[in-house]
């Protein structure tokens, strides 16, 4: 959203935004709800261990609010951002979060992200979600992962050249199916985040060894996982890239339904120090130090 004025020029110099930290999660989860699953990953960091590895701020002002999560839970730091953009700028100036993290965004967030972060990637993703109801499994033998098969699992994501770096935590605190050829793993599906306490999960991770491909071995390992997530889950979400066709026709034919278009991508923090937000937080915090909270003018 572009910094625009608001008709009176005072008016707009002199628009008060509160930010303040969210600890509780009957505080945050009404704000995520209606989200649907645009807000899976954010809903599944409420629920121990994830709670104590996340951040929660919010701001609200003349123009709405707005909700930005830092986590480090799953498979490594993200943020996810939801509400007004204009509050959501308020946040960011104060709370970027880490240099480096995996950013989910809407697109009409994207402009706000472009201000605070170099966005590596910009394909266009759609976030898709199932339930018991739509579900509709496609038969094939499977092997359940756990964390001592991590040698092998790296083994194949690394099938193409590329770094793989899962740990056997990744994998135990998670649900992965994999299906076995010649004694080897040759395919896979898992989870971003497993949150049975909040009865959700994200769906992620779904690869195959370029030699066994067109066979239809991602279909069934992606279908083992969903099974075994929605016996404990009401909500069962994943994201696919708008251009891959095929991966969105497989999705389709388990039964998962189009949400929402974002965007998925590493982001990296322009502030590399984090002092012009320090700055502004020591600032806020002054202003706001009679209510316990941070006070800007927009």
């Amino acid at each position: 959203m572009v910094d625009t004025a608001l008709p009176n020029d005072r008016q707009a110099a002199s628009a008060e935004y509160s930010v303040e930290r969210l600890a509780s999660p009957e505080a945050i989860r009404p704000l995520l709800a209606p989200e649907g699953a645009y807000a899976a990953y954010a809903l599944a960091q409420l629920a121990p261990p994830f709670l104590a590895q996340s951040e929660w701020w919010s701001a609200s002002g003349p123009a709405g609010r707005a909700l930005v999560l830092h986590s480090r839970g799953g498979l490594g730091r993200a943020m996810v951002t939801l509400g007004d953009a204009t509050a959501l700028d308020v946040v960011l100036r104060l709370h970027p979060g880490p240099r480096f993290s995996f950013a989910s965004f809407r697109p009409e967030h994207r402009e706000v992200l472009q201000r605070h972060f170099i966005l590596i990637r910009n394909e266009p993703m759609v976030r898709m979600s199932i339930t018991k109801e739509t579900f509709r499994p496609v038969a094939g033998e499977t092997s359940r992962l756990l964390g001592r098969d991590i040698g092998r699992i790296n083994r194949l994501y690394a099938a193409e050249g590329g770094p793989a770096s899962y740990t056997s935590r990744h994998v135990g605190q998670g649900v992965y199916y994999g299906i076995i050829a010649n004694g080897k793993l040759v395919s896979i599906a898992g989870t971003h985040v497993n949150s049975p306490g909040e009865r959700i999960a994200v769906v992620g991770n779904v690869f195959t060894h370029p030699l066994h491909r067109s066979g239809g071995l991602a279909t069934i390992a992606t279908s083992a996982v969903t099974h075994a997530l929605l016996e404990r889950c009401d909500l069962v979400a994943l994201t696919v890239e708008v251009s891959n066709v095929s991966a969105l026709a497989v999705y389709d034919k388990l039964g998962y339904r189009q949400e929402c278009t974002l965007y998925e991508t590493p982001a990296v923090r322009k502030d590399a120090l984090g002092l012009v937000s320090g700055l502004r937080r020591l600032a806020a915090g002054w202003r706001g130090r009679h209510q316990g909270k941070e006070i800007v003018f927009r």
